[in-house]
């Protein structure tokens, strides 16, 4: 694969991931959506379903990694470092352009969302009032969810903690599942392999953070979020970005070295 292939293919796939994966976020989260309340169920299946389809799309350019964490880990397994800068830039920039699609997409419900006083709080909105002003206190703002992740209980250890574990079993998957007959990338099959574990991490492992479990999936939208002309959006939550982070990289390379004693 060609340095434009890479950076092509993964600009596109993480793209599409980001765009399908907010967008499910953004169905269930915002006020004026069809599939308000939908419900974690949905986030879960939705960011499965986004997996698979930007796997299809990107892997014959670039072997869709569409995930740093990936990225480190097959480079750690095949001891080829050349190629991770070019799959690193386009995951970020994939991962941007999909969240500001997210807003494209989904425009007149974040106004919408943004301006109602039950969800930012101000004159008249009672009891509201006290929620939104909690969220803004974490440095998170009503929509930030639909861009990045958070945690239900702030402990920084824990957090990070549940990001490595969460990793640890995706890139197991992958190297053991999902690469393609040439070990640089997901296959066609690994890619529902792949798909259907990113289900399941959800949905056992979800709860806590949210399971970013990909640092350009919420640092690329979380980038988008503090940019974006979004009404009373509130904080990026900053002081957390940098667990969903250092997290899955950390659990990306302890998945290799495993990899490298029990199954190479």
């Amino acid at each position: 694969m060609s340095s434009s292939d890479i950076f092509i293919g993964e600009t596109i796939g993480t793209a599409i991931l980001i765009l399908l994966g907010g967008g499910v976020c953004a169905a269930v989260t915002l006020k004026a959506s069809k599939a308000r309340n939908a419900g974690w169920l949905a986030i879960a299946f939705g960011w499965g379903f986004a997996v698979m389809t930007a796997v299809y799309i990107s892997g014959p350019l670039s072997g869709a990694h569409l995930n740093p964490a990936v990225t480190v880990a097959l480079a750690i397994t095949n001891s080829d470092w050349s190629d991770v800068p070019v799959y690193f830039a386009g995951q970020m920039l994939g991962a941007m352009i999909g969240a500001t699609l997210v807003w494209v997409a989904y425009y007149g419900q974040f106004h919408a969302h943004l301006t109602d006083k039950e969800i930012v709080g101000g004159p008249g909105a009672q009891a509201t009032k006290v929620k939104a002003v909690e969220a803004q206190e974490t440095g998170a703002g009503p929509v930030l969810g639909i861009f990045s992740t958070g945690p239900e209980i702030r402990h920084a250890v824990q957090n990070l903690l549940t990001e490595i574990v969460g990793t640890i079993v995706l890139i197991l998957a992958v190297l053991t599942q999902g690469l393609n007959d040439k070990g640089n990338g997901l296959g066609v099959l690994g890619g529902l392999i792949t798909a259907l574990v990113v289900v399941a991490i959800g949905l056992s492992l979800g709860g806590p953070t949210g399971y970013a479990i990909n640092p350009a999936r919420d640092l690329g939208p979380r980038i988008v979020h503090a940019l974006l002309p979004l009404p009373n959006k509130g904080g990026s939550d900053w002081g957390y970005a940098w667990v969903p982070v250092v997290g899955p990289l950390i659990g990306g390379a302890i998945a290799a070295g495993i990899y490298n004693v029990a199954f190479a």
